[in-house]
């Protein structure tokens, strides 16, 4: 991946609809070139997926919950369960496996605390877990899908 590859991803970060022949301009290469290498991004997994990023707020989920998991099963047989139910719940935006105190942490967006309450009674009904803390967002300060592509 050389600069114009960087370039290319970097404006493909803040508007993945950009135009081509708009994007071939700003990263100065021709219009062919620059699909090419989208094309050849694409095909290396460096690009996995073109999106749209929805308000949440407008959508009536401002409630975003960090919720840290401790449990006493670290066989691969529970970590597939747990990985499968969590796919189950659209409400679960990220799931980490941890290092330190906590074993999985999650990311979870709700309307309210009523609904992240009904969350965590059905996530606990489904699979076993040793202990649940539950910690909401007060402010979201940063939040971006960018990732740093600076050469080293």
């Amino acid at each position: 991946m050389d600069s114009i590859d960087r370039k290319i991803l970097s404006h493909l970060q803040q508007d993945s609809s950009i135009a081509v022949a708009d994007l071939a301009e700003k990263v100065g290469c021709s219009r062919t070139a620059c699909w090419r290498r989208i094309k050849s991004l694409e095909e290396t997994g460096m690009i996995r997926a073109q999106v749209t990023l929805l308000d949440r707020h407008k959508l009536n989920l401002p409630v975003t919950v960090f919720v840290a998991i401790k449990t006493s099963r670290h066989d691969v047989d529970w970590l597939k369960k747990f990985a499968d139910t969590v796919d189950r719940f659209p409400e679960i935006m990220e799931f980490y496996r941890m290092s330190g105190d906590i074993d999985y942490l999650l990311k979870v967006v709700v309307p309210d605390v009523a609904a992240y309450d009904k969350f965590y009674h059905r996530l606990i009904r489904e699979i076993d877990l040793s202990d649940v803390s539950s910690n909401f967002a007060m402010e979201e300060i940063k939040f971006t899908t960018a990732l740093p592509l600076q050469t080293p």
